[in-house]
C-alpha cells in the first residue's frame, strides 16, 4: 500500500515539474532566468523540475505577483482513475443520500453515483418526494428552481412528471416513463414530481456537465465581466447566426468593405447585405469570404438546426440497433440527444449474452454508465497494458476514461451517458494540426524550447 502511495506521489511531482517546464517555455524562462526573479537557488528550481520536489505556495505567490500567470497554472489534477475505470457500488452511493427541502418539506433524496476528477460530467440519483395529484404545469406543489450552469441530460425511471419552461416563457409539463429521456441547456428552470397513484416514487438519474464554457474559460468570461457577454452572438436563427459570424471575423481581421471586396470581386453593397442578414449567401460567395477573411469555411457557417432548449425524448421514439454487427453482442436503444452538443451521446443498451473475448467497444468521449437492470453484468477492459475485470451490480455506476477499449457480458440493461470533455471541436482539430507526435509534449513538456549547447545553424 505504501509503495503505490510512493509511486502515485512521484508521478504527480514528475507531472507538475514537467507543467513547470511548459509554464517557464511560455513566458520564456531559462532555469536560471527562473531562480534570480523568484529570488531561489537553481538546485531548487531542477529539483522541482525533475520531479524531485514539490513546487513551494512561496514560489508559487512571487511567481502570481511578477508574471503573467495565475496560481491555478501551476497546479495539475489529480487523477483518481488511475486504471482507466472508477466504479462506485450501490451501498456507497446509499451512504451519500441527503433529503433536500423545498418550502418547508422533503421533495427530493439525492444519492451520488460514480464521478471522477478527469470526467466533466456530476451525475445524481434523485428521487422525487413530491408526488402531485394532477398534471397541471401551475401545480402549487411543485417548487421550481432558477436553472443552473450545467447542461443536464435525465433518463426517467417509474412515473415522473417533468417541469420546464417553454420557448414561448410558459410552464410546461412532459409525463415521463420509465426509459424516457431529456436534454435540457443552462438556466432554464425546471422541476420533477412523482404522479399520484404510483407503486413507488419516482426517480431520475440526472446527469450535469459543463461542456466547453466551464474552467479556463468561466474564469476568463468573468475577468472580462461585461465585456465578456458579447462573445454571444445571435444563434436564434440561421439567417442571424450567419450574419454574426461574418460580422465577427469582418471586426476582427478590421478589413473594409473595399479590401473584402477586391479580395472577393463581391461587391460592397452585396458584402453589407451580407452582414446585415438581409441576403443569404451562395456556397461560391462563402468560400471567397473564408479566403478573404483567411478562415475555414466551417468558421462562417452556424448550426444546421435551431433546436428547442428541452429536448423530450420518449423511449418508443428511439432509434434502436444492434452493435457490433458481426456479433449482436449489444442492442442500442437512442436517448435525448442534441445537435448544438454533437460530443454529447445518450443510450440505453441492452447486453446480449455472449462468449466473444473482444473488446468490441472504444469511445473517444468520457464515458458515465449506471446498471439499470435486475442482472450482475462483467465489465472487462485494458488500460496500460494490462487486462482487468469487474462484475457491475444492479444500481452499480461507473466512470471510463475515453479511449479505453472495454466490453460488457451476461445479460443486463445500462443507461450510458458519453461526455466530450475540453478536447472536442477546435481544439481537437486544433491538436490534430500540432500532429500525434507533438501532442506528446503538449501532455507532458520535457525540452525547453532551445537548446543552448548546440549549433542549429545548419
Amino acid at each position: 500500500m505504501m509503495e503505490k502511495q510512493a509511486e502515485s506521489t512521484n508521478k504527480e511531482l514528475i507531472k507538475s515539474g514537467r507543467n513547470f517546464l511548459g509554464i517557464l517555455n511560455d513566458i520564456k524562462r531559462r532555469p536560471e532566468d527562473a531562480a534570480k526573479e523568484l529570488e531561489v537557488s537553481l538546485d531548487e528550481i531542477n529539483s522541482v523540475l525533475s520531479g524531485k520536489k514539490e513546487l513551494s505556495a512561496e514560489i508559487i505567490g512571487k511567481a502570481t505577483k511578477i508574471w503573467p500567470v495565475n496560481a491555478r497554472d501551476f497546479y495539475i489534477i489529480h487523477d483518481d482513475c488511475t486504471q482507466g475505470v472508477k466504479i462506485m457500488r450501490s451501498d456507497e452511493s446509499k451512504q451519500s443520500s441527503r433529503v433536500m427541502e423545498r418550502a418547508g418539506y422533503p421533495y427530493y433524496e439525492y444519492r451520488d453515483t460514480a464521478m471522477s476528477k478527469t470526467a466533466p460530467f456530476r451525475p445524481e440519483w434523485i428521487m422525487e418526494l413530491c408526488s402531485v395529484d394532477d398534471n397541471d404545469p401551475r401545480n402549487k406543489s411543485v417548487q421550481w428552481n432558477n436553472g443552473h450552469f450545467m447542461h443536464q441530460f435525465t433518463y426517467f425511471i417509474g412515473e415522473v412528471n417533468f417541469y420546464y419552461i417553454n420557448s414561448d416563457g410558459k410552464k410546461t409539463v412532459a409525463l415521463m416513463n420509465t426509459g424516457d429521456s431529456m436534454y435540457i441547456t443552462p438556466f432554464v428552470p425546471h422541476s420533477f414530481a412523482s404522479r399520484s397513484g404510483a407503486k413507488q416514487p419516482g426517480l431520475i438519474l440526472a446527469l450535469t456537465y459543463g461542456s466547453k464554457i466551464t474552467g479556463d474559460i468561466q474564469q476568463e468570461l468573468s475577468t472580462l465581466s461585461n465585456l465578456g457577454q458579447e462573445f454571444a452572438l445571435d444563434f436564434s436563427t440561421k439567417e442571424k447566426a450567419t450574419s454574426s459570424l461574418l460580422k465577427y471575423f469582418i471586426e476582427i481581421s478590421s478589413l473594409s468593405y473595399d479590401e473584402i471586396s477586391k479580395r472577393t470581386d463581391i461587391p460592397t453593397d452585396k458584402i453589407a447585405e451580407f452582414e446585415s442578414g438581409k441576403t443569404i449567401l451562395s456556397n461560391t460567395d462563402l468560400q471567397k469570404l473564408a479566403e478573404a477573411l483567411a478562415v475555414n469555411l466551417r468558421d462562417l457557417l452556424p448550426n444546421d438546426k435551431t433546436e428547442n432548449k428541452v429536448i423530450v425524448k420518449y423511449h418508443d421514439e428511439g432509434k434502436k440497433w444492434f452493435y457490433p454487427s458481426q456479433t449482436h453482442a449489444y442492442e442500442f436503444v437512442e436517448l435525448a440527444n442534441t445537435t448544438t452538443l454533437p460530443s454529447s451521446k445518450s443510450f440505453e443498451i441492452k447486453i446480449n449474452n455472449t462468449n466473444n473475448e473482444e473488446l468490441d467497444i472504444r469511445a473517444g468521449l468520457h464515458q458515465y454508465a449506471y446498471n439499470v437492470g435486475n442482472n450482475t453484468i462483467t465489465l472487462n477492459w485494458k488500460f496500460d497494458g494490462k487486462f482487468f475485470s469487474e462484475k457491475i451490480h444492479p444500481d452499480d455506476s461507473l466512470y471510463i476514461k475515453p479511449f479505453i477499449e472495454h466490453n460488457f457480458r451476461g445479460e443486463g440493461k445500462l443507461l450510458v451517458l458519453r461526455i466530450g470533455g475540453k478536447i472536442t471541436g477546435d481544439s481537437q482539430r486544433e491538436l490534430s494540426f500540432v500532429g500525434k507526435e507533438n501532442t506528446k509534449r503538449a501532455i507532458s513538456e520535457t525540452m525547453q524550447w532551445f537548446n543552448p549547447k548546440e549549433n542549429n545553424n545548419n
